[in-house]
């Protein structure tokens, strides 16, 4: 996989708006619209481009309050971690989950209306899976950074 410097200006360009037309992008960088798409469906069919979504505006509507969660599991098996991650696929108040290295097994991002929904998440789903040793929970008072877009150089 090489890019050259049109393909990182396209992948500027609809990662900021992915809803510009191949005419509007073609115009941006100075080429025509055929060689545009092309270029395009190459970065798609590479797998660089994975999807185009829409992102939504959580407080809008009704999800302000942003939690994240440090999840230990009470033990280290294949088993374990199945379970618990087969569980948090299921939940939608889980909109990111990471395995992570240091003194916890589980980096979860949730999203809740307001503090009763995030305990009744907790204690009902979160707190009531077998595997889960221990859960430590991180309110965010105020979003500093939250972008999707990824660094081209």
């Amino acid at each position: 996989m090489s890019l050259d410097n049109l393909d990182i200006k396209i992948l500027q360009l609809i990662q900021e708006n992915a809803q510009l037309t191949i005419k509007e992008i073609s115009q941006k960088i100075n080429l025509s619209m055929t060689p545009t798409h092309d270029r395009i469906k190459r970065l798609e069919h590479e797998g660089i481009i994975e999807k185009y979504v829409t992102i939504l505006n959580r407080k809008l509507l009704g999800n302000p309050l942003l939690v994240y969660c440090s999840i230990t599991l009470d033990k280290q098996q294949k088993n374990h971690f199945v379970e618990f991650e087969e569980a948090i696929k299921q939940f939608p108040e889980v909109i990111e989950c990471s395995i992570v290295s240091g003194n916890y097994d589980y980096l979860i991002k949730v999203i809740a209306k307001d503090m009763e929904a995030y305990n009744d998440f907790y204690q009902k789903k979160l707190s009531s899976l077998q595997s889960v040793a221990h859960i430590s929970s991180s309110f965010v008072m105020s979003e500093v950074k939250n972008t999707t877009v990824i660094p081209l150089y």
